[in-house]
């Protein structure tokens, strides 16, 4: 059985045991989480679409890690000219485990 969440602007795809890292959210490690944004439920031949979303689904998750990517560099110049521009950033993000899944 898997479902599909949507958090942080993104959609994930989703069974009970994953660790997955999504945009951060002020939680602290340890904190158990409940994501009730539920777009589609797979359980073997049966799928179940919401409009937009499952009512009364929801998917429980637990804090694991709060944490900072890779840094991504973004450098900038103008040929000949002498212009360089460099810049790094790291995302932050918040790594979840999938505890339970409750599909009414």
């Amino acid at each position: 059985m898997y479902v599909i969440i949507r958090t942080g602007g993104k959609q994930y795809r989703v069974a009970q045991g994953d660790r997955l890292k999504v945009e951060k959210l002020e939680a602290g490690v340890g904190t158990r989480l409940e994501f009730v944004d539920v777009l589609m439920v797979s359980d073997g031949d049966e799928v179940r679409l919401g409009r937009p979303t499952i009512q009364g689904a929801a998917v429980a998750a637990e804090v694991i890690d709060q944490g900072r990517g890779r840094k991504v560099h973004i450098f900038k110049h103008k040929r000949r000219k002498g212009y360089r521009r460099h810049l790094g950033h790291r995302q932050p993000y918040t790594e979840v485990r999938i505890t339970g899944i409750q599909v009414p």
